[in-house]
Order: C-alpha cells, then structure tokens, then sequence
C-alpha cells in the first residue's frame, strides 16, 4: 500500500469544488488518479466547501443548552449547535459532550470545532457535512466527469475511541470502497478454524492510514491517494458509512 499526500491545494471556502481541486493536484504531482484507488478528503474542506461554517455570535440558545453549558464550563451556543446536530447527548462532560450525530455516529462534540477554520479565535466554527455519504458520491461523480475513471472516495474527521487516548483518522463518508469486509465464516485461520467474527473496519483503516499522512495540524494537506486496496474498491458507490455504524440496541456501553 502507498499513500500519496496532494500538496498545494487552497484554502477552501463555500463553493469551491472538491473534485477540481483534488484533480489538479493530483496532476500538479504527476499521480494520475486510477479506476483502484482510494482518495481520502479531510472533512474540513468539504465542509467549508458546503458553507458548513456558523458564528457562535448567530446561535440563539435554549434552555437545554444553557443548563449543559453550565455543567461542562461551555458557551451555550456550542451546546446549541451540537444539540442541533445531535440525534441524542450520551455524555456531557468538560472533557467533552459525547453526541450521537444525527447521521447516526458517536464522536465528541458532534465534530463541531474550530481548529484549521478562518476566525476560530473569534467564534467560528465548522459543522460536519449535512450527509457525509452523499458529499463522497459527488465528489467521487466530479472526479469521473474531470478525469474520466472513478477512484472510491472516503471522507475522514479525527476521532477518539472509547478506553483509549488520542484520536485516528476515521472515515465518515465513503463511496466506492468496501466499508465492512465480512469474514465470518468465509475464510480459515491458520490452523483450519473458521473465522467467527473477523469483521475488517476497510473504511476506517483506509482513513486512519491516510490521516497519518496529510497531518492534523498546519501541514496543510487536506487529502491524499491510496494505492494497493484495490481489491476493495468497487464501481458502485455503496451503501456508504453508515452501514458500517453499530445499531444503537447493540450499543452496550449506553
């Protein structure tokens, strides 16, 4: 496998295409975008690019808001925002409000943040895309219209998990890549056993390596091309991220 990072793309604001800017570098650094790879856009971009940026300054707050912000020493317009974005609050705490994201995935804060956005010291922040699935099938259908082959496309935010410390690149909108491949009971351990419950999270794999490559910081690389898990790419878009998120009844740590 090789990760190859797309240097020298813009600042994004709203309107700007994802799918022409991502061609271009791929052009400006001499890797042709191929039919099996796997190109991995940060979410910041595709956000921005979708006018996804609030001024907390705007946001009226509720009650609700108001009473969380008091509990984890936050403003209430950040509360109201991940309440906006939010199915449900798991954990409100000031380390972080846990929020079950209205598209369905469980992160901190609804991934609302102001890091790597314009006037974040001044109260600008960043909302997720509205669907994260439907933004990598268009940018993937902008990247065949420019370039004429269809790479997958996987969009991946930063996240924490559960027992552990420190975040990894994890995918949140996909098209074209396999986003669970299911073993059990397809394959053989090296002893002749039946697999049970090897479940391999491609997806988030995928992102996780590619995120250790752009950087999360000032590096300024916000996507990069995955070569070598062409096995797992496929001419359908799929049924995109959320079919790789746990059911909420099988959510054992609710």
């Amino acid at each position: 496998m090789t990760i190859v990072p797309l240097r020298g793309m813009p600042l994004f604001t709203v309107g700007m295409s994802v799918a022409a800017e991502i061609a271009a570098a791929a052009e400006r650094c001499g890797e042709p975008l191929g039919a099996g790879d796997v190109v991995v856009v940060a979410q910041k971009i595709v956000s921005k690019a979708e006018g996804r940026t609030r001024k907390l300054d705007g946001v009226v707050s509720g009650a609700e808001a108001v009473r969380i912000a008091a509990e984890t020493e936050r403003e209430p317009q950040a509360v109201q925002l991940i309440l906006d974005e939010s199915h449900e609050i798991l954990r409100a705490h000031p380390a972080a409000i846990i929020a079950r994201h209205r598209t369905g995935h469980v992160l901190a804060n609804a991934g609302i943040d102001a890091s790597n956005v314009d006037g974040g010291d001044s109260g600008t922040v960043l909302l997720w895309p509205g669907d994260p699935d439907a933004s990598a099938r268009a940018i993937r259908a902008g990247l065949e219209a420019l370039v004429q082959v269809r790479p997958a496309v996987v969009i991946a935010d930063s996240m924490g998990r559960a027992w552990r410390i420190g975040t990894v690149g994890a995918a949140i909108g996909c098209a074209g890549l396999c986003v669970v491949d299911d073993r059990r009971g397809a394959d053989r351990d090296l002893f002749g056993r039946t697999l049970q419950a090897t479940m391999i999270a491609v997806a988030d794999a995928v992102a996780g390596a590619a995120v250790l490559v752009m950087g999360e910081g000032a590096e300024g690389v916000p996507a990069a091309i995955v070569r070598g898990v062409g096995r797992w790419v496929s001419a359908e878009d799929g049924p995109g991220m959320v079919s790789g998120l746990r059911p909420v009844e099988q959510d054992m740590f609710r």
